[in-house]
């Protein structure tokens, strides 16, 4: 049977109100679903930054859990000393927090090495006094379940703090960098971390074009950002780490 024109643009129109019909009801029912299931979420996260956080303590690391940005830098204020030498790794966690910003309010000596303008031989100096700091900062890529801090670097100035140097390390990090093991955790880098900080960098390194890291063998750009891989378990000077989990999406 020949349909008229008209009725063509009739039968398309309803099978077009139809489509948008029902994609505009299902996406009111994901969203009423979400925030039902928020009431339901929350706790079992709530659950699993308690595992961590035990974990962590068990690995001889110090971990505390705080709701927000402002409590971040009222708890990371209380591991700083007037005068105190102080370092950073980059880390947009604690650019989020406001916590770089207290750093450079002149309490404290205050080593930075993203001061605009300085030159290669500067930067290196620079990075090398994070190991004579009293306090280093740094945020991390991932946190297992199991306690473990799980860090990806290229230049490797920001881990190699973390292994050895400063008298105390304050780490950072928002809750939503919690999974459940290792190979979670290199998941999270080569699916989220690396490309966003390639992209950040404008390295122009092949996951910036593939939305992922394409693995160790497969990257051979001179801006490659994957070129250590470093896990932190138990740790034999206790407290010397210090976990402040903030209740939020933070860093990537």
């Amino acid at each position: 049977m020949i349909v008229p024109p008209m009725q063509q643009a009739s039968i398309a129109n309803q099978h077009t109100w139809a489509a948008f019909s029902t994609i505009h009801i299902t996406i009111l029912i994901i969203m009423k679903g979400e925030i039902y299931m928020n009431d339901f979420l929350k706790p079992v996260m709530q659950i699993r930054i308690q595992k961590t956080i035990n974990n962590l303590i068990k690995n001889n690391m110090n971990a505390c859990c705080v709701k927000n940005s402002n409590e971040a830098m009222l708890k990371a204020k209380e591991f700083l000393q007037d005068g105190q030498l102080v370092a950073w790794g980059g880390s947009a966690t604690l650019k989020e927090t406001g916590i770089v910003d207290m750093l450079k309010n002149g309490e404290y000596e205050y080593y930075d090495r993203t001061v605009s303008g300085l030159s290669p031989q500067q930067n290196k100096d620079y990075s090398r006094k994070a190991f004579l700091a009293d306090v280093y900062f740094t945020g991390t890529n991932a946190i297992t379940e199991d306690g473990e801090l799980y860090n990806v670097d290229g230049n490797c100035n920001r881990v190699a703090p973390l292994l050895y140097g400063p008298d105390k390390v304050v780490v950072v990090v928002g809750t939503n960098k919690i999974v459940a093991n290792l190979e979670q955790a290199k998941l999270r880098v080569q699916k989220l971390t690396a490309p966003a900080n390639g992209i950040r960098l404008n390295s122009n390194t092949p996951c910036v074009h593939l939305g992922e890291c394409v693995g160790g063998l497969g990257c051979h750009s001179e801006n490659r950002l994957c070129c250590a891989y470093v896990t932190i378990g138990f740790q034999r000077e206790k407290n010397r780490i210090n976990v402040i989990f903030v209740e939020d999406d933070l860093g990537f």
